[in-house]
C-alpha cells in the first residue's frame, strides 16, 4: 500500500461536513419547489416529503340544497359526489364536526326525521328523506384518501396578479445598477489602498472597517433626511431610483472595498514592479493586470450584492416608496400574501419565483469566477 493513499480522519470529517452543509441548504429549496407545485389542500394537509404518496385529509362538504332533490319511489333524494369530479377515496364520514369519522365508507347514517345519508368509498353520496328537504344543504364531514395532485395554478395566480410585471422590472432596475456601480468604485478604491502610497491611507482603511459595523436600520433615517435635503436644494424628487442606488452603494461599498483590498493586496508584487519598470501607469496596471486577476473576488461580491439588493424590501420602501408604480417585487408579493390571508400555495410559489433570478445570477457568475481563477494561475509567455 502506498503511503499517504489512506485519507486521514480529518479529511473525511471535512468532506462529510461539506456534504452535510450542501444538503442542509439544498433540501429546503427542493421542498419549497415541490410545495409550489402541489394542490393547495394537500399543502395544508401534509408535508412536501409526502407529495408522491396518498395523503389523508379531513374535509367538509356541503350537499346541494332542496333545489337538487328528486322524488324516487316515494322518497326525496339528493345525490352527488363529495369530490366534485376530482380523484379520491373516502375511508370514513360523519355529520358532525365532533365526530367527523363516525361511520365507515359505505355505511348508512340515520339522521333526524327519518333522513339517511350514505357515502361510498368513491365519494358518491345519497341523502334520502320521506318528506321534501328544506333549508340549507346537509354538511358531510369525511376523511379523504387523496392521490398526489400537481398543478401550475399557484404560479399562474402569482404571475397573473396585478402589477407583478412592473414590480419585476422595478427590482431589476434597482438591483443591476446597485450591483455594478459599487463593484467599479470599490475596485478603484481597493487598488489605491493596496498599492498606491498617499497620506492618510491607513486612516481611510480604518474608517472603512469601522463602517462595516454601522447598523443599516440606524442609518436609514439620517441618510433619508440628508438625501431629501440635498435633493430639495437641487430640485431632485425624493422618491427616485437615484436615491435607492446611492443608498445601496453607500451600504455596499465598505464591505466591497475591504474584501477587494485584501484580495488585491495579496497579488504578486513582482508583477506590479515589472509593469512599472516597463513604463505602465497605475491606471494601466489596474486595467490590464489587476482586474483580470481579480475576477474571483469581483464575482463573489457581485453575487452577494445582487442577492442583497434583489431581496431587499426595507431600503426600497424608504427610498423608493410603496406606490403601485414604484413597488419592488418583494413588496408586491408581501401585499399579495396579505390580501389572501394564509394561502400557503401563494407563499410557496412566490418564494420560489423570487429566488429564480438570484439562482441564475449565481450560476452565471460562478462560471466567470472559475475562469478568473484559471486565468490568474496561468503565467503569460
Amino acid at each position: 500500500m502506498v503511503k499517504g493513499s489512506v485519507k486521514s480522519p480529518l479529511t473525511w470529517f471535512v468532506h462529510l461536513s461539506v456534504i452535510f452543509l450542501v444538503v442542509l441548504w439544498t433540501l429546503p429549496t427542493f421542498g419549497l419547489f415541490i410545495s409550489s407545485l402541489r394542490d393547495k389542500d394537500q399543502i395544508v394537509a401534509s408535508g412536501w416529503w409526502t407529495a408522491l404518496g396518498t395523503s389523508t385529509q379531513n374535509v367538509v362538504f356541503r350537499a346541494p340544497g332542496p333545489e337538487a332533490q328528486k322524488e324516487e319511489n316515494g322518497q326525496f333524494v339528493i345525490s352527488g359526489n363529495v369530490f366534485d369530479g376530482a380523484a379520491g377515496g373516502v375511508s370514513a364520514f360523519g355529520t358532525s364536526s365532533l365526530k367527523p369519522a363516525e361511520y365507515q365508507a359505505g355505511a348508512t347514517a340515520e339522521l333526524k326525521d327519518g333522513e339517511t345519508l350514505t357515502v361510498a368509498e368513491n365519494g358518491d353520496f345519497r341523502l334520502a328523506s320521506p318528506k321534501a328537504f328544506e333549508g340549507r344543504g346537509q354538511r358531510i364531514f369525511f376523511t379523504a384518501e387523496v392521490p398526489p395532485r400537481f398543478t401550475l395554478e399557484n404560479y399562474q395566480t402569482v404571475l397573473n396578479a396585478e402589477g407583478i410585471a412592473q414590480s419585476f422590472l422595478n427590482s431589476m432596475t434597482v438591483a443591476i445598477p446597485a450591483t455594478i456601480i459599487p463593484i467599479l468604485v470599490a475596485a478603484f478604491a481597493a487598488y489605491a489602498l493596496a498599492w498606491m502610497k498617499f497620506p492618510g491611507r491607513a486612516l481611510i482603511l480604518a474608517i472603512i472597517v469601522g463602517l462595516l459595523v454601522v447598523p443599516l436600520q440606524m442609518s436609514l433615517i439620517p441618510l433619508l433626511k440628508l438625501y431629501n435635503g440635498v435633493g430639495a436644494f437641487f430640485g431632485v424628487p425624493s422618491k427616485t431610483y437615484l436615491g435607492i442606488w446611492l443608498a445601496h452603494i453607500g451600504f455596499g461599498l465598505p464591505l466591497a472595498i475591504y474584501l477587494l483590498r485584501n484580495y488585491i493586496a495579496g497579488l504578486p508584487r513582482e508583477i506590479m514592479e515589472s509593469a512599472r519598470v516597463d513604463g505602465a501607469s497605475d491606471f494601466e496596471i489596474f486595467l490590464k493586470i489587476v482586474l483580470p486577476l481579480s475576477y474571483p473576488a469581483l464575482a463573489s461580491f457581485a453575487i452577494f450584492q445582487f442577492l442583497w439588493t434583489w431581496n431587499d424590501l426595507l431600503v426600497a420602501l424608504v427610498f423608493l416608496g410603496g406606490g403601485n408604480d414604484e413597488l419592488v417585487l418583494t413588496g408586491r408579493l408581501v401585499n399579495l400574501l396579505g390580501s389572501r390571508g394564509g394561502n400557503w400555495e401563494i407563499l410557496t410559489a412566490s418564494a420560489f419565483i423570487t429566488i429564480v433570478v438570484p439562482i441564475l445570477v449565481f450560476f452565471t457568475l460562478q462560471r466567470y469566477l472559475v475562469r478568473g481563477l484559471l486565468a490568474g494561475s496561468v503565467k503569460g509567455g
